[in-house]
């Protein structure tokens, strides 16, 4: 393989076979902006997440950096400062900016007024530059009035304060993530990944989100709207769980289910099987059932040219209208709709007019989901 220069000897081309390949499309830029006292676990989730998506020749479809509002070092959560290569101007360079969590919010977490330099650095940020928070980075946005107006989350531990301090946002603690659009906000901790997953699974579909997800070892799909707190105990090795039954479940999504068989493949009565189901996956089996036919639906509308009947049948919903009403219900949009819209980003991917890799399919609160 060759490597040859453009007329203008700007960009690099391959030659490979004989033939003349240009270049791919930058990576997506991301800035991680790290303030003091950062939580140290959802700094690296959107380094781990976005490093590991690839395309299908290899190459990095993300570039993700960290900042701070300075420059300098800052202080972790976990006892060590970490060194940054990049300052405020990072954020006027990026197409998403994520604000890392941190239990220093200081006057933010007080009053709800962000310091100079913060706001300053914010002020950065491109208009329509897509903008997402991690657990208490929330804050951060909702004292920049990002949020006013907007339906948001963070950390159900925070909940109250976050209300009293921001009434006027439209505050949902009982959910894993909310994405509005250009601003999305998380629950804490292991809900960073949820919603990077589902940035990238909305820029670059289901299966390449799938392929990260068994990269870095997580669940593939928690949708936004799952509960974000859920009581339950551990269960002592010898105690019975739904799991088995979930798995066993996934392999037959495309036939009729009833709540009856899932119990007796559980070896459970219903009310029991019910009430287990619920304390483990933190919706009724109805639910979850819905939402996994749901995205069998939405892998086939990306990856094949299935009628809309056949993909319905395949997931499992038994007829078109049935899937229709599931897909408004829980994505926001019709099949078909999805399907072009997939379509289209994955056409013009990078070509939004705020840099984005593409709309999202559903364009709508996701924390409206039922699932």
């Amino acid at each position: 393989m060759a490597v040859v220069k453009d007329s203008n000897q700007v960009a690099e081309w391959t030659v490979q076979d004989g033939c003349v390949v240009p270049p791919g499309p930058d990576p997506h830029r991301v800035a991680v902006l790290a303030l003091d006292g950062v939580m140290t676990f959802e700094l690296g989730i959107p380094a781990r997440i976005f490093g590991t998506a690839r395309s299908q020749d290899g190459q990095a479809l993300y570039e993700v950096v960290v900042c701070t509002p300075d420059g300098r070092s800052v202080r972790t959560e976990a006892g060590f400062r970490i060194e940054v290569e990049h300052g405020p101007e990072a954020l006027e360079q990026a197409d998403t900016v994520v604000i890392a969590p941190t239990h220093r919010l200081g006057t933010v977490g007080e009053d709800g007024v962000l310091p100079e330099q913060l706001a300053a650095a914010l002020a950065r940020i491109r208009t329509g530059t897509r903008t997402v928070s991690i657990c208490t980075g929330a804050f951060v946005l909702a004292a920049a009035g990002l949020l006013d107006g907007r339906p948001a989350t963070t950390h159900w531990a925070e909940a109250g304060h976050f209300r009293r301090l921001f009434p006027q946002v439209r505050f949902d603690e009982d959910v894993l993530f909310v994405d509005d659009g250009d601003l999305l906000t998380s629950a804490g901790a292991a809900a960073g990944v949820d919603v990077c997953l589902h940035l990238v699974r909305r820029d670059h579909g289901s299966a390449l989100a799938n392929q990260v997800a068994r990269r870095c070892i997580v669940p593939p799909w928690r949708d936004g709207g799952q509960a974000q707190y859920i009581e339950r105990p551990v269960p002592s090795p010898a105690a019975s769980t739904t799991a088995p039954t979930r798995a066993w479940a996934l392999e037959r999504l495309d036939r009729p289910l009833t709540l009856g068989e899932l119990a007796e493949h559980a070896r459970m009565s219903v009310r029991t099987f019910t009430r287990r189901f619920r304390d483990e996956a933190g919706v009724t089996p109805g639910q979850w059932l819905v939402g996994q036919r749901v995205e069998v639906a939405k892998q086939l509308l990306e990856t094949s040219d299935l009628s809309i009947d056949l993909v319905a049948d395949r997931a499992g919903f038994g007829s078109a209208n049935s899937l229709r009403q599931h897909m408004r219900d829980v994505v926001g949009v019709s099949p078909a709709a999805y399907r072009r819209t997939f379509r289209a980003a994955v056409a013009g991917r990078g070509d939004g007019p705020d840099g984005a890799a593409g709309p999202s399919p559903a364009g709508a609160d996701v924390a409206a989901s039922p699932v």
